[in-house]
């Protein structure tokens, strides 16, 4: 089957059936970081509130289920802070643990983001504890797990560490069950530069590793996204016996897993039947397998994640689109005319380089009449 796209014409491979796993992977734990399905028919134009397609968005988080995955929820990939309103964001809460009850465990199926987003106005260190703790009561009431995400209100009045370590010291004290911490580079939020107390890597480390290891008994596992492969590997063997590091490296992260990091990624929203066989290699010993699977997908993922990063979501909603998991190629804050055409026709040629376009006919006709509507 051939297409012609934006730079040429491209002929697709044949398809790959991808068989889902027994269950999920024992040598590592894995998170997909899960997107939101806008309501085609809602008003989604910019600074409007979300409207959701919630019977499209659970059934794709019961896609990263059948294939063993763990799922973070209301992060950024749900577009948190681009749109996903705290409307919106509880509600996403409340659906995807109810959701997960029908598997197994809520706590151990989904953690879900909670932040300070809903007060944006939050301008001391008290204010941002009280809106923290707000949206960690409104996880965990929901039965799912916890990640503290970054947030932008801190950054934008701590003074230094030794606010970061106030506002963390108190959350991670008055938490019931161990946390997972995320560190969110400014390649993904400009607003988080300097996190931590300091914008130098090494300097914001050591602070970093002195909140963990104060309170370590609290914290699951911390959630790097640097893309910096070196300093990833630094801090997992500096970690706190028990704490885990989540890769966040949507660039490097077949040799992170390989060599000792768990994963809490968005790429693995995309390539999720990819992503479950390379896990099951990889439990079986097999590194050569865990290769040849994971290395054609790094290509595809680093053009998703390329600059400006933030706009990932595209093109992460785009392939969904194109497998045929929500009906429009739609989202919320109009976040589809984030990239460009020809970025989104190389998307698709990546994605089918590393066999995951599912279904190679939907796929094409779906590009095609995207391709119709750009007068091409």
């Amino acid at each position: 089957m051939r297409i012609t796209l934006p730079g040429g014409e491209h002929t697709l491979r044949e398809p790959v059936t991808w068989a889902k796993p027994a269950g999920p992977a024992k040598s590592r734990v894995v998170y997909a970081a899960a997107h939101v399905v806008a309501d085609p028919l809602g008003d989604n134009t910019p600074g409007s509130p979300a409207a959701v397609d919630w019977e499209a968005t659970m059934r794709f988080r019961r896609h990263l289920w059948s294939y063993g995955l763990r799922i973070a929820d209301a992060m950024d990939t749900a577009q948190r802070n681009m749109g996903l309103d705290w409307a919106a964001t509880r509600e996403l809460i409340r659906r995807s643990a109810a959701e997960a009850a029908e598997f197994g465990d809520p706590a151990t199926l989904v953690a879900c983001g909670a932040g300070t987003d809903h007060r944006p106005d939050a301008g001391t260190p008290e204010e941002v504890v009280a809106a923290y703790t707000e949206q960690i009561e409104t996880v965990r009431n929901a039965g799912a797990g916890v990640i503290v995400m970054a947030s932008r209100q801190l950054a934008r009045i701590a003074r230094g560490p030794e606010d970061y370590h106030a506002v963390y010291g108190k959350l991670l004290s008055q938490v019931d069950r161990p946390v997972i911490l995320h560190w969110l580079g400014e390649m993904f939020d400009p607003h988080l530069a300097g996190y931590w107390g300091s914008a130098d890597v090494s300097e914001a480390t050591a602070s970093f590793l002195a909140l963990i290891r104060e309170h370590a008994p609290m914290v699951d596992g911390v959630k790097v996204s640097l893309l910096d492969a070196e300093h990833e590997i630094g801090l997992r063997a500096a970690l706190p016996e028990g704490v885990r590091l989540y890769t966040g490296d949507d660039f490097n992260y077949p040799s992170l897993i390989k060599s000792g990091s768990h994963a809490l990624l968005g790429i693995f929203d995309a390539i999720a039947p990819a992503a479950a066989a390379a896990l099951q290699a990889l439990d079986a010993g097999d590194l050569e397998g865990y290769d040849e699977i994971m290395d054609p997908t790094v290509a595809l993922s680093r053009k998703i994640f390329e600059r400006p990063t933030y706009n990932y979501k595209t093109g992460i909603v785009f392939l969904a689109w194109l497998n045929g998991h929500q009906e429009a190629f739609s989202m919320v804050n109009g976040a589809q005319a984030a990239r460009s055409l020809p970025h989104l026709a190389e998307v698709f040629r990546l994605a089918d380089r590393a066999g995951l376009l599912t279904d190679p006919e939907l796929a094409v006709s779906r590009m095609r009449s995207l391709l119709a509507v750009n007068g091409l």
